[in-house]
């Protein structure tokens, strides 16, 4: 028997497609120019099923041993697994030959620690820099005046796929500026890459539940959804 929170899955993916579409729309932009990732942090397996059934595809954790676990317990969906929480260099052994996508490379010294486990990958790794846009002391990214050295520490590797830039703006204040500045980032240190780099450096990890119609409006390539897509988190708010 279905439980009812998961029944109420399906009809909320639908709603949030359509209102992605909207704002595409409304920006001038393909209405296939933005991809859903559902953060299932804390959500239950049956969750995620549900959420695979509705034909969402992408979904983002932010604990390694979380998303491990889900990992083999989901093995028989086809899910594309986004790790978009603090990655400790110790856990890119684990996580990096299983992952579709990192939103949060904060370090040259994450990159070497990750280029040993991209051998034997079917596709390249797909990374996102993270860049600390507001200056918080409390998040972790990239400074933006750092970002050219951390751009410049990630090689042409057949592993790797750079992307682009991924923000989480402050709680508390307007988050279009941030959005804003992240777009102007990834603008202006594209020319700066190399010609390979250049051909993928487009996308914009950026955009919540409460803020991601404003994220496709600065021209957002990904929204990272949990609350408006499977309701408060599980054991907590």
């Amino acid at each position: 028997m279905i439980n009812p929170s998961e029944s109420r899955i399906a009809p909320r993916i639908e709603v949030v497609r359509r209102r992605i579409e909207l704002a595409c729309r409304a920006a001038g932009r393909p209405v296939d120019a933005v991809t859903l990732l559902a953060v299932s942090k804390t959500q239950p397996d049956a969750a995620i099923r549900a959420a695979v059934a509705a034909g969402q595809r992408d979904f983002g954790e932010n604990y390694a041993q979380e998303l491990l676990t889900k990992m083999d317990a989901l093995a028989d969906q086809p899910i594309r697994w986004h790790f978009i929480g603090h990655l400790q260099r110790n856990k890119a052994k684990k996580l990096v030959p299983r992952l579709y996508a990192l939103h949060t490379l904060d370090s040259p010294r994450l990159v070497e620690a990750m280029l040993p486990h991209l051998h034997g990958r079917e596709r390249p790794l797909q990374i996102y820099v993270q860049v600390n846009v507001a200056g918080e002391a409390q998040k972790s990214g990239v400074a933006p005046a750092e970002l050219a050295e951390m751009l410049a520490a990630i090689p042409l590797h057949p592993g790797l796929e750079l992307c682009g830039l991924m923000t989480m703006p402050p709680f508390d204040v307007d988050p279009t500026p941030h959005f804003v500045e992240l777009a102007r980032l990834l603008e202006r240190h594209r020319s700066a890459l190399p010609p390979e780099q250049q051909l993928t450096f487009s996308g914009l990890s950026m955009g919540m539940s409460d803020d991601f119609e404003r994220a496709i409006g600065c021209g957002s390539t990904v929204v990272r959804l949990g609350t408006v897509l499977f309701g408060p988190r599980q054991g907590g708010t």
